[in-house]
């Protein structure tokens, strides 16, 4: 080997170790460094350098001087494998040349990554909030709402359109409630099957919980019920009754997550006494109180959500529709963004499935999805998303068959914990074919079950999926929680292959700076078309303001890393836990 092969041979190694890591003694010697840097001392021939602004976390080995290490290094490496010969040192001086160009990435890196502080700053200010007038709210009373036909019920509450009593909805005829116009519809068509007419005249939903144990105050029915009102505006609730203790399940005052748009709003919450709606008899007398049903088991009173009334359930829509290629790719992306929102904020919502996503479209056509029902949500201030698991009688959350093969398999234990921070995110990745127009791999027509299923067993997606997709899915599908992606970093993989493929069509030391410039165009185009007015609320537009409000340098690169390499390179994930 020639010395310049040797010089060439060592930078490329010297480098390439450093940042994966993998050198057993720069181990032991950041190590040793650690601990000396902690009891406030420094080796002899290290100098402890001064605190970074920002250090990317695959150079965790090495928050002291690269230097020093870098002599370190080479003194361990003629130890190990010999120096006396020419080549040797030749290739070890390289080696400590290529640990000093790391501090060349560095600066890079910080550059990047102010800017994209400086991204998510612009974009953070924008906050979503859903207007609230057009709905035309009323008031904390069930009097105060004009209640429809059932259009929903679940295992714990039944759901019908509403209006609100005093608010004339249709500025064409003033003079006219929804009501009297809806029976009026009725009698000229023959059939109540108006979608477009019942939105108009009913634009509210009203959930009504129902109440086997939880007694009949309103202080015992909003604590039993607490996680119902995490995704509840501030004034949802009558401030009389604000300060009643809302202590939730778990022993906590649950959080209230912040407006997204891929998240439902709670815009009324009451307590009122159990009606005879239509359809009650029929369809759940059991949950009924004994003034309205003699063998009802249910209390008098319960707890009543006002919501935007929504026309589909995803299930639904997927029953009558199969999604185009784009937009496939954009009903999963915004799944992962509202998942990502409620992790930020400490919530697991822990029963994701196709019955708990509602649907609607935008001025385009496109779908828009909003994850609703969070009865059965954990949420935590830490936002940790851990939970105790010291005995079978803890409650892991709602649909078994769609629960994460970490929850599944959780065995009770004093010291036992179950993470759910990347538990949702699963979910997501099962319910992808849903929306490509395969059953789900994990509900019992097809077999699999998620506390001992294989990767290889689960089925490809349809040639029509595309790639990216197919891609996210099988990641987000691991059943290993250190080697998933979170949903955060999936999202990011989709953003970029919706709108940043040229991005990434420049590989090796330029392909940084070419991300970078990216999205500082996409942030400026995001901007401008914000500023038109409608076009603003699409749900392209809407992705694209979460994506850039939620920027951070290394879930970025961990994208690229995937979407570059493939699933083949587990140490992504691990990287970026």
């Amino acid at each position: 080997m020639s010395v310049k092969h040797a010089l060439s041979r060592g930078l490329e190694l010297g480098r390439s170790f450093l940042q994966m890591g993998l050198l057993k003694s720069g181990g032991r010697v950041a190590a040793k460094l650690r601990a000396d840097r902690f009891r406030g001392t420094a080796g002899p021939s290290v100098r402890c350098a001064q605190p970074q602004a920002f250090l990317p976390h695959r150079y965790r080995y090495y928050r002291t001087s690269l230097r020093g290490l870098a002599a370190q290094l080479q003194a361990a490496g003629f130890r190990r494998f010999g120096g006396g010969s020419a080549r040797n040192r030749a290739v070890f001086l390289a080696f400590g040349l290529g640990v000093g160009l790391i501090e060349q990435q560095l600066e890079e890196d910080r550059k990047s990554a102010a800017t994209c502080q400086e991204i998510q700053a612009v974009f953070r200010k924008k906050r979503f909030e859903p207007p609230l007038k057009p709905l035309n709210l009323s008031g904390y009373k069930l009097d105060d709402y004009l209640i429809g036909n059932q259009i929903g019920k679940g295992s714990n509450a039944a759901v019908y359109e509403a209006a609100a009593r005093f608010a004339p909805l249709n500025p064409t005829n003033p003079t006219k409630t929804p009501l009297v116009e809806l029976k009026e519809e009725e009698e000229k068509h023959g059939h109540r099957s108006i979608t477009c007419c019942s939105l108009r005249n009913f634009p509210l939903a009203i959930k009504m919980m129902w109440n086997f144990g939880a007694g009949s105050s309103s202080e015992a029915i909003l604590k039993s019920m607490s996680q119902e009102l995490v995704p509840a505006v501030p004034m949802a609730v009558k401030q009389e009754i604000e300060h009643l203790s809302l202590e939730g399940q778990f022993g906590v005052v649950p959080r209230r997550v912040t407006a997204h748009p891929n998240v439902i709003r709670v815009y009324r919450a009451f307590t009122a006494d159990v009606p005879l709606l239509p359809g009650a008899q029929e369809e759940y007398p059991a949950v009924l109180p004994t003034r309205l049903n003699p063998h009802g088991l249910g209390n008098n009173r319960t707890l009543f959500l006002v919501m935007k009334n929504y026309p589909f359930t995803l299930r639904q829509y997927l029953e009558v529709c199969t999604p185009s290629r784009r937009h496939s790719s954009l009903m999963l992306l915004q799944l992962l963004e509202g998942v990502d929102h409620l992790c930020r904020q400490g919530v697991a919502h822990r029963d994701l499935k196709t019955d708990n996503v509602l649907l609607e479209f935008d001025s385009d056509g496109c779908p828009r999805l909003v994850i609703s029902d969070f009865g059965c949500c954990l949420t935590q201030r830490d936002t940790s998303l851990e939970l105790p698991f010291n005995s079978m009688w803890v409650n892991r959350g709602g649909n078994a068959s769609l629960m994460a093969p970490e929850v599944a398999t959780a065995v009770p234990g004093p010291d036992a914990v179950i993470d759910y921070s990347k538990a949702d995110a699963w979910a997501v990745g099962a319910i992808a074919y849903e929306i490509c127009g395969q059953p789900n791999p994990f509900y019992r027509a097809v077999g699999l079950e998620s506390r001992k299923y294989h990767e290889y067993d689960l089925p490809p997606l349809p040639p029509t999926a595309p790639a990216e997709v197919e891609l996210v899915t099988r990641l987000l599908l691991r059943r290993n929680p250190h080697k998933r992606p979170s949903a955060r970093v999936a999202a990011n993989m989709l953003h970029l292959s919706l709108w940043g493929r040229r991005a990434l069509s420049v590989q090796g030391s330029e392909a940084m700076k070419r991300l970078v410039d990216w999205l500082l165009c996409q942030s400026a185009v995001v901007l401008l078309r914000s500023c038109r007015g409608p076009g603003g609320s699409t749900v392209e537009a809407e992705l694209q303001r979460s994506f850039l409000s939620n920027l951070e340098l290394e879930e970025l690169r961990t994208a690229v890393g995937f979407l570059l390499y493939g699933q083949n390179n587990e140490d992504l994930c691990i990287m970026s836990a």
